[in-house]
């Protein structure tokens, strides 16, 4: 992901929440870097009451990968201190709208 400094915010936010997607329906089998996998994580956190099934998927994803890379790990807040999701209300509702209208990537 972070191969796309040049890109706007909303493209590089389009971009992890399709990977989210692409992850929840089996499509992607694993995080490219410590940066999708702590998104992958933190999403399957906001989702797991809404959208369980989806959330076990990406939960996992980012499992195998920290089990690789325990080190690279950080705390749900980090991942917004890091600017690598806007907050967690909006990656829920952006992920959720997604599922809803079928937008899947």
């Amino acid at each position: 992901m972070n191969a796309l400094t040049n890109t706007s915010p909303r493209d590089q936010e389009d971009l992890i929440l399709n990977k989210c997607v692409a992850v929840s329906l089996g499509r992607l089998d694993k995080a490219a870097d410590a940066q999708e996998a702590n998104v992958f994580r933190v999403a399957s956190l906001v989702l797991q009451s809404t959208y369980p099934n989806h959330a076990t998927k990406l939960a996992k994803v980012a499992t195998v990968y920290f089990d690789s890379h325990p080190g690279e790990l950080v705390q749900s807040a980090q991942v917004i201190r890091n600017r690598w999701v806007v907050s967690l209300p909006r990656l829920r509702d952006m992920l959720s709208s997604k599922f809803k209208y079928g937008v899947h990537a």
